[in-house]
Formats: structure tokens, sequence, C-alpha cells
């Protein structure tokens, strides 16, 4: 099924759309030149592929492979009847080929569901452990993956967010602190009041664009005050 899969990414090509791709690989990185709804339709249709073969697509050079493994990992973590075995499965298979991902698009598209998925309601340590991490898009991983704790998680679950968004507030890498505002934003819209308290100490080390879209959910006297700071 993997070798179909593939085929069908390829099939899927289309030479308009190579040069954005290209710009937005590592480089490195192979590119087909696809559009992503095309790539996101080819998983979902493929999603049903045994784990060992989606690992061995994240061996691949090419972009849209890898990228669809991790849509594969995602789609299986939304399921409706994904069970705790499959949930950790899709978890280990994720971390433990970290090394594959090169791209942001690549953890925003499978951290929520499936690193954050599987760590809602437990211990999130090894959250922490990835925001200490070297590699930037380990980085990111910490402070994407609780983007699940704010849609699905009880306070509790929220409040493992402002931690990561601490550790991760004055972080050189714009990959990462794009996705501490982006996280810090969505946070807003969900528990307003413990985001501006949030901002009101970490704010001024926030990157200003970063800080406007932390506040961009906030109530408009909170985001007129936190952005005279």
């Amino acid at each position: 099924m993997g070798a179909r899969f593939v085929a069908a990414l390829h099939a899927a090509h289309d030479p308009a759309e190579l040069p954005a791709v290209r710009r937005r690989v590592a480089a490195g990185d192979e590119a087909i030149g696809m559009r992503m709804r095309d790539l996101f339709a080819a998983a979902k249709a493929h999603a049903s592929m045994p784990l060992d073969e989606v690992d061995g697509l994240l061996d691949s050079p090419v972009y849209e492979v890898r990228m669809g493994a991790f849509c594969i990992l995602d789609v299986r973590a939304r399921a409706r009847r994904v069970g705790d075995d499959e949930r950790d499965e899709l978890y280990r298979l994720y971390l433990d080929r970290h090394d594959r991902i090169t791209t942001w698009d690549m953890v925003d598209r499978a951290a929520p569901s499936v690193v954050g998925g599987r760590l809602l309601g437990r211990d999130p340590t090894p959250l922490a452990r990835l925001a200490a991490a070297p590699e930037p898009l380990r980085r990111r991983t910490a402070i994407t993956a609780p983007l699940w704790f704010v849609r699905h998680g009880g306070p509790d679950d929220l409040a493992h967010l402002f931690p990561l968004a601490a550790t991760l507030a004055g972080d050189p890498e714009p990959s990462v602190s794009a996705a501490v505002g982006i996280a810090l934003k969505h946070a807003g819209g969900r528990d307003p009041e413990a985001t501006s308290a949030f901002l009101a100490t970490h704010g001024p080390v926030l990157p200003r664009p970063v800080l406007r879209a932390a506040v961009s959910k906030l109530p408009p006297a909170d985001r007129d005050r936190l952005l005279a700071r």
C-alpha cells in the first residue's frame, strides 16, 4: 500500500505547484510539486496502511511523501474509534522519527492530534523535554502539540501550555516563536484571563509580531493594554 500511496502522489503532480513547494521545503529535500488538498486526499484514502509502511515512507527524501506519512498519522489519531494502544503507537512513531521532520508544516499537521492527543490528561513532561531540545522543530512540536489541550482538554490540560510558552517565549528561531504566538492566540480564545496574566509577565520578551498574534483573541481592553507596554 505504501507504494500505491507514493504512486498516487506522483499521479497528482502539478508543474505549476512545484516552484511554491520548492520554496517551502528544506535544503536537500526533493519535491513532487502538487496541491496540498490532493496530498491530504491521498493520505486519507490510504490511511489504513500498516504503520510499518508509514514508517517506511519517512525514509523518503521527497517532501510530499514524508508530509503524507504525517498526514496519515493525523488522520489515524483523529479517528473516532482510535484506541489507546494505537494512539500510543502513533505517538511513538512520531517521536521516534522526528528527525525526518524537516518543515514546520509537518509539525503542524500531526503534533496536535498525535502528540497532544496522546498526552491529554497525562503527564506533560515529554513536552518539556521537547521544549529543551536543540532542534527548533522539536521545540515547535512542544508548543504546537498543546493546541489539542486548548480544543479538547479541561482547565488543567490548558494550564500545561503556559510553562511551555514561558520556556520558549524568547526563542530566537522564528519557526518556534511564531508557534508560541499561535498557541497563545488559541489559548486566549479559551481562557482570556489566564492568557492575559501570562502575557503581562512574558509579553515584553515576545517579538512584536508574535505578541500581536498572541493577543488577537483577547478582549479589546486587554489587547490595547498589552500592546501598549
